[in-house]
């Protein structure tokens, strides 16, 4: 699919939007507004890149849509359901069964093996176990080999190379088919062939499932591997 920079196409009347977002700030405490964004809408299975330097507010941005944090004022639908009007707990509970997360330093659990922590993310919601029609650990040994884990499927995460953990960390957000995977700069430790090799990897198993991604980075030489970039700075305001 060709890319499509911010506001190059209006949304089509089939198209359906998973992530509405409307006159939001935040601000952290005694500090001025890190963002001000008056409106932004993600359709379901779209690919988005969103970019801006070091310090431009990207990390924030995803905690926001992730519900870890809220805004002082301003709507966050996602799938119709409005974060800011959830309870912390309620919160905890939309994301583990509606996101996959995958942070840049991965967060694995080191004592943990790959399938047991691919499977930390279904047996810590039951929502996302329920979306599991087989046993928990034939899906999470199914996803690994799928990523090309097969080999090392036993073995503790610390044993890994980078790329590996990596794919790890992609299975577990993976598993349970969350209808949103968000990825906070997870490929800036590989050089440029490695990064598009694995995103092309994400899209294949997000493809599958009818995920929506919304991938942050500074790298823009990623862009155009997305169908929609998004300039951070461009949205915010603040």
């Amino acid at each position: 699919m060709p890319k499509k920079h911010l506001n190059s196409k209006p949304a089509s009347a089939n198209e359906r939007s998973v992530i509405r977002i409307k006159d939001l700030e935040f601000s952290y405490p005694k500090h001025e507004p890190v963002l001000k964004i008056a409106s932004l809408s993600i359709n379901a299975g779209e690919r988005i890149f969103l970019f801006g330097p070091s310090g431009s507010g990207k990390t924030t941005f995803l905690s926001l849509l992730a519900g870890i944090l809220t805004p002082q004022r301003g709507a966050i639908e996602i799938l119709d359901s409005d974060l800011v009007k959830l309870t912390s707990a309620e919160r905890d509970r939309f994301r583990g069964t509606h996101m996959g997360y995958v942070f840049q330093m991965f967060n694995l659990i080191p004592y943990l093996n790959v399938v047991q922590n691919i499977m930390l993310s279904a047996e810590l919601n039951p929502e996302r176990r329920k979306k599991i029609t087989v046993p928990l650990e034939e899906k999470a040994c199914e996803l690994a080999v799928s990523l090309g884990l097969d080999s090392v499927l036993k073995k503790q995460v610390t044993q890994l190379s980078v790329g590996q953990q990596q794919r790890v960390a992609v299975a577990r957000a993976l598993l349970g088919s969350p209808e949103i995977i968000i990825a906070d700069e997870p490929t800036s430790a590989l050089d440029y062939d490695h990064r598009e090799k694995f995103l092309k990897m994400l899209f294949e198993q997000c493809e599958k499932s009818g995920a929506t991604v919304v991938f942050v980075s500074h790298d823009r030489q990623l862009e155009s591997l997305f169908d929609r970039c998004i300039s951070l700075k461009e949205v915010n305001s603040a």
